[in-house]
Order: structure tokens, then sequence, then C-alpha cells
């Protein structure tokens, strides 16, 4: 299979909302995201793409969330190759919220009085650099100070880093959903690298659409970081599995998103007890009435 690099050079606000418009759509890119060129200052869209990619389907798109025409340059990528493990491979340990997010690359010792997760670069979303996921361990530890949730779902896991985190400070099984097959595989052999994989029941579902789901309600403890228009969809639902005084973590979220978001579980019968912002990326903390 043949891969090739979709690329434009955007503001930061448009590039992220590129990639969030394309992540929303399984149908155009392996891999979507935003970088800052360091040298020029300049935001840079790229999307890995089954070659050769809709050029016409990413111009559309971009109509759609840009408002305006762009300008797509295609270069062929050597698909033997983990460009994602491969851009990761040097980045340092995350700290955040007394967790230890490091990849096996990382031969430091681990600091004492922190929870480590190891966690590698792989073709699911999620090794703990982001601002989201930053943000949800950082929501999760000051959960844990004032109580011990013991129903929990992780829905769009990813790698797993949430529900493990979660797992690797509590003696309960969390219930981590994915979309993604790939996601549900990696989040498994995730858990079992990090010795919690009795705790974390992995499985396949579009948002809360699993009978699992639903016999596991309701829950203490929701964690979502995934995007705002998914989390806007799924707020009924998620109020509907909540108990009441449970929490849910959403994350995935632009700042100038919030609004809409929490609007929203405002109405699905939640309160908004925290907000996080870490760069441009919210997380919220909310609390079911």
């Amino acid at each position: 299979m043949s891969v090739d690099q979709l690329s434009v050079s955007l503001t930061k606000e448009q590039a992220y909302a590129l990639v969030d418009a394309v992540s929303e759509r399984d149908d155009l890119a392996l891999t979507a995201s935003a970088h800052e060129n360091e040298e020029t200052g300049e935001w840079i869209f790229e999307a890995s793409c089954d070659s050769p990619p809709d050029i016409e389907a990413f111009s559309e798109l971009a109509r759609q969330v840009l408002g305006g025409s762009v300008d797509f340059s295609v270069a062929p990528i050597d698909p033997e190759i983990n460009w994602v493990a491969k851009s990761l491979e040097g980045l340092a340990p995350v700290i955040a919220g007394g967790f230890y997010v490091y990849g096996s690359h990382e031969t430091g010792p681990i600091p004492d009085g922190l929870t480590p997760m190891k966690i590698d670069a792989a073709q699911a979303f999620g090794t703990g650099h982001h601002e989201t996921t930053t943000g949800c361990l950082e929501a999760i530890e000051a959960l844990l100070t004032e109580r011990t949730p013991t129903r929990m779902i992780d829905i769009g896991t990813g790698t797993g880093v949430l529900a493990i985190a979660l797992a690797k400070r509590l003696e309960a099984v969390i219930l981590a959903t994915d979309i993604d097959p790939i996601a549900v595989t990696t989040t498994i052999e995730n858990a079992v690298e990090n010795g919690v994989g009795d705790q974390i029941d992995a499985i396949e579902a579009t948002g809360l659409d699993h009978p699992e789901i639903n016999a596991r309600a309701p829950y203490d403890l929701v964690v979502a970081n995934i995007l705002a228009g998914p989390l806007t969809e799924l707020a009924p639902g998620v109020g509907a599995i909540t108990q009441p005084g449970g929490t849910a973590i959403l994350s995935g979220i632009l700042n100038s998103q919030a609004d809409g978001v929490i609007a929203a579980y405002q109405a699905a019968g939640f309160a908004l007890k925290d907000h996080l912002k870490r760069k441009e990326w919210t997380t919220l903390v909310l609390e079911k009435n």
C-alpha cells in the first residue's frame, strides 16, 4: 500500500479546525495533525492518506470549514516507516496530575512519587503529550483526592491512557470504548504492558451504542477525550448513563468551543465544576445534578 502526505500552510486556528473536521470523518485520511514550523512561524496542516488522496473531497471540506479555497500539496511517504512513532520517539516523558507518561525509548529512572504509564506511539491516538490528555490526567488527579469512583467508562479511549491511569490508582474495572478496532487492540496491549490488563475491558462501540455500556450504567465517572462535535452530540446520552453526583471529565475541546459544550451538558443535567485551559485546549469537569 502506498501512502501520500497532504499538507498546506494555514493559521493556527484554521489548521486545528481542519484537523477536527477531517478527524470526524473516517474516509479521508489515516492521520491528521497540525504543527508550527519553528523557523517560519507558520502552522502546517498535514494528513496521511492512502494513495492517491481525494483532493476534491479535502478541498470541499476546507471550503466548508474555512470558507475559502486551499491549495494542498501532495508528496509520497514511505509506508514501511511508522511516522507517528518516528515523530514521537524523541519526546520527553510527560508529568501531569501525578502521572509519569513515557515511551519505551526513555531509559531514565522513573521519578519517585509518580504513577508511571508506559505508552508508545501507535496507530491509535493518545501518547499523553497532548494538552487534552494532560488536562484530563490533572482533572483525574484532582477528583481522586476528593472521592473514589467505582463504576467508570472511558469513551474514545485511543491508546487507553486515561483508563490505564484510573486502573493504576483504583481497585476497579474500567470500561474502555472506541469506534476504532485498532484503538481497542492497542488499549488491551497497553493495559497488559502496564500491569492492569485484568482491570480494563475494552470494546468497540460507536458513541454509546453498545449493550455493554448500558448494562454497566449508571457510572459515577465518565471520561471522554474526543472532539467538541461528538461530545456535544453525546451529551444527552452521557447524562442518561451518569448517576446523580457523578462526574464527567471531557476534553478534545478548543477554548473557543467550550461554551457550546458546556451548554449542551448543562441541558443534559450537569453543572460545571472546573474549566482547565492548557494552551488553546479546554478540559471540562462537570457534575451530574
